[in-house]
């Protein structure tokens, strides 16, 4: 469980780096790459930690990239439709489906 909480905030750090400055159009490209670097910063001092101790825990790296990708667009989702205001569609859901089946192939030798 710490693993996935680690990955949730790394997540959220990121998004905020990718995306938030979509919301700035006017802010200087170069400063906005250097706010980006700062908060892709924080993000790696909570994926690093994920990864490993998830790795030490036994999940696979195959394993942990299907729960970041999960996590990323669970999080992007949110980020988009609460901050940049954008409409989730019929498609956001299906691609999410698609995501937990992926969850399930790459996690079903541990069933």
């Amino acid at each position: 469980m710490t693993t996935i909480l680690l990955l949730c905030f790394s997540n959220l750090f990121m998004t905020a780096a990718w995306y938030g400055h979509l919301k700035h159009p006017g802010a200087p490209l170069w400063k906005v790459v250097l706010v980006s670097w700062a908060i892709a910063f924080v993000e790696y001092c909570f994926a690093v930690p994920a990864n490993r101790l998830g790795y030490a825990s036994g999940f696979s790296a195959g394993q942990l990239k299907v729960i970041q990708e999960v996590v990323t667009l669970v999080t992007f989702a949110g980020f988009a439709a609460l901050y940049l205001g954008e409409a989730l569609k019929w498609n956001h859901l299906a691609a999410f489906v698609c995501l937990i089946a992926a969850v399930g192939f790459m996690f079903s030798d541990r069933f």
